[in-house]
């Protein structure tokens, strides 16, 4: 018989096993590479976890960080050792939290953010990424597009709580990532991702800046910036955090149920 390896085997049931066998080593990997950070897993009550995973997690990888940045091995299996701002609403599994404090800044559902390096983003040429237009040579405002210096921010509650001072772009991708505004009796300055905003025009067709997110007090307790003109990989968690948690925590009644 044509194909005919040994009595009822040809060369088709041959490719076919191969087949099924490299497809299971390659969801065997597949598997073991998406473990390399957040794993072994913990208990969702007493946080206790496998300290000597061995089934899926795979071994130590070290990858070279760019622009002279060191190296980075993973898995480290180190464990998030950052305090909770929440209590538990039960002690069971899978029951939900409840922010302590001020819960916008608990860091906790919506406002939580990952522990990125604090170290500005960089383009390909290892310089700052994201930065204010005041020093980004050769960025400007398109011709006929509304110009945001200097206009008004109204929060969420139709007040205005801040006035935008200067546009921060990224510089590899060329738009706008934040708008750097004065807060009316906060900080000298705080960043208010673009992602947040909408352009709307009030009385006399004036343009100002709407944030859904927050209140209009609200825009006072956005998270600092170490530095004036730059903004860290984890500075920039921290503040979308922030605003993001507005979303469900800036007004009581965004946590209450509809019916």
């Amino acid at each position: 018989m044509t194909g005919s390896v040994v009595g009822s085997i040809d060369v088709a049931q041959v490719v076919l096993y191969a087949f099924w066998v490299f497809f299971a080593g390659l969801i065997w990997y597949i598997r073991k590479e998406d473990r390399r950070e957040g794993y072994p897993l913990e208990d969702d009550v007493s946080g206790a976890y496998n300290k000597s995973p061995w089934l899926f997690v795979p071994d130590k990888k070290t990858f070279v960080l760019p622009h002279g940045q060191g190296t980075r091995e993973v898995p480290d299996l180190k464990r998030d050792e950052r305090p909770l701002n929440a209590e538990r609403i039960s002690r069971a599994p899978g029951y939900p939290v409840e922010p302590t404090g001020n819960p916008m800044l608990a860091g906790v559902g919506p406002g939580s953010w990952a522990e990125r390096d604090d170290v500005p983003d960089l383009t390909a040429h290892g310089e700052a990424r994201i930065v204010p237009l005041r020093m980004a040579q050769g960025f400007d405002i398109a011709e006929g597009e509304i110009d945001p210096r200097g206009l008004p921010v109204v929060g969420c509650d139709g007040q205005t709580g801040a006035t935008v001072r200067d546009v921060w772009v990224d510089r590899s991708e060329h738009l706008i990532r934040y708008y750097e505004i004065e807060v009316e009796g906060g900080p000298a300055s705080a960043l208010l991702p673009n992602n947040f905003v909408v352009i709307k025009k009030g009385r006399g067709n004036k343009p100002y800046l709407y944030v859904h997110a927050v209140t209009s007090q609200q825009f006072g307790d956005v998270p600092a910036r170490a530095k004036a003109e730059t903004v860290t990989r984890l500075e920039e968690d921290k503040i979308a955090a922030y605003y993001g948690s507005g979303l469900l925590y800036a007004l009581r009644n965004r946590r209450e149920a509809l019916l």
